[in-house]
């Protein structure tokens, strides 16, 4: 069965998210990186086990997949940029209500339960299952018991207020599976529910 892997940015003090408009992340989208080295070596080494990407309606419609797209088209040889292929190449799920049908390239849109909806994905072939999307998602997802796994890039930052993902799901205890810090100042910590 194929596991399914929250990938989510977080500061210190736990928040993913935040209304004032700063930049606290080292890594967002575009061009400008303050990620080293070692970490992007990392990450698309993580990237290379996933086969399917599950998004959030949000994630999808603000540009995740478009600039995702674009990126892999302007560095083809740029191995910083592996993912952005892997992103082109991977099947990609968007749950949402409101949308009815897929704008996106080798993308689908399931709505209704999601639950059922992650434990057909689980049950289907090919590489675990990445998931993005926003606090309220990854939230629903956690409530939902369908985390396998937790990838969390703790950024060197405390935002002292903003969106949590842990808020809907109660109590959880969870296994560190490995923990990584990296120069610049970002550490990856990865953990499974304890059974």
């Amino acid at each position: 069965m194929r596991k399914l892997i929250l990938q989510m940015q977080m500061s210190v003090d736990g928040f993913v998210g935040s209304d004032e408009d700063r930049r606290w992340q080292l890594w967002e989208w575009g061009d400008d990186s303050d990620w080293d080295e070692e970490l992007k070596q990392d990450f698309n080494a993580v990237f290379t086990t996933v086969g399917t990407i599950l998004l959030s309606r949000k994630m999808a419609e603000e540009g995740y997949l478009t600039h995702w797209g674009n990126a892999a088209k302007k560095y083809p040889k740029d191995c910083f940029y592996a993912f952005a292929q892997r992103i082109v190449e991977a099947e990609k799920v968007v749950a949402s209500d409101k949308l009815a049908a897929s704008r996106w390239e080798r993308t689908r849109v399931v709505s209704g339960d999601l639950p059922r909806e992650v434990d057909a994905l689980k049950q289907g072939e090919g590489g675990d299952i990445a998931v993005f999307g926003g606090a309220g998602f990854a939230s629903a997802l956690i409530a939902a018991g369908l985390v396998d796994e937790f990838q969390l890039f703790i950024n060197p930052a405390a935002l002292g207020k903003g969106r949590r993902i842990f808020d809907q799901g109660g109590f959880a205890r969870l296994t560190l599976l490995g923990s990584k810090s990296y120069a610049c100042g970002m550490v990856v910590s990865r953990y499974a529910l304890t059974q």
